[in-house]
């Protein structure tokens, strides 16, 4: 039978939830991640590539036919109207690739690994939010080490987000990510003994 418990794994972009994510797989918890599920959509024959193109036209495309993913996010960052609209085409198609996926899936708890949880206001299909909270300067550190962004884009794109209050404001659960990895994938382990107890219990 599917899992019992719903968790949603969520955090400011260049958080660490990547690093989470890795430590609950390793540790046998499915995880059902957003950034894999909006590249499946937007695959080459999909509906979603198809939307995509209609409404921003060939130049969201590589000479190869796939989405050019950087072109795409220089354009939606520089204008809200537009993002929304991308968001407004993918996000059904994400959230029914990502049930189908969460359905499939067996053990006692399932982690929902989804950057824009906050973002996209409340959801019937989660049953705790788990935030990895970091401050913003060390976000715009880490993005632009990382993505080699600029400074305007990641402005943009941490201004795209909900704030760090807001994140910490719906949390059921908090990881603090201001240390090394290490403590990181602890911290998960202690979470993890605790979220298998929480799918122990009986349902209300």
């Amino acid at each position: 039978m599917p899992p019992r418990l719903r968790i949603g794994l969520t955090g400011g972009i260049a958080s660490g939830k990547s690093t989470v994510a890795e430590r609950f797989r390793e540790l046998g918890v499915p995880v059902i991640d957003a950034d894999e599920a909006a590249r499946r959509v937007v695959a080459p024959g999909e509906p979603g590539l198809e939307a995509l193109v209609l409404r921003f036209g060939q130049s969201v495309l590589t000479p190869h036919g796939e989405l050019d993913r950087r072109a795409l996010r220089e354009r939606i960052f520089a204008d809200e109207a537009q993002r929304r609209e991308l968001e407004a085409l993918l996000h059904p198609l994400i959230r029914a690739d990502m049930e189908r996926a969460a359905g499939a899936a067996s053990g006692p708890y399932v982690v929902l690994a989804i950057p824009l949880l906050i973002e996209g206001g409340p959801r019937q299909d989660i049953d705790r939010i788990l935030v990895v909270d970091v401050d913003e300067a060390t976000q715009r550190v880490r993005l632009t080490a990382r993505d080699g962004t600029s400074e305007a884009q990641a402005t943009a794109i941490l201004s795209a987000q909900a704030s760090r209050a807001q994140r910490l404001a719906a949390a059921d659960d908090v990881l603090s990510n201001t240390g090394n990895i290490e403590a990181l994938r602890r911290e998960v382990d202690r979470l993890h003994e605790r979220y298998l107890a929480l799918a122990q219990q009986p349902a209300p």
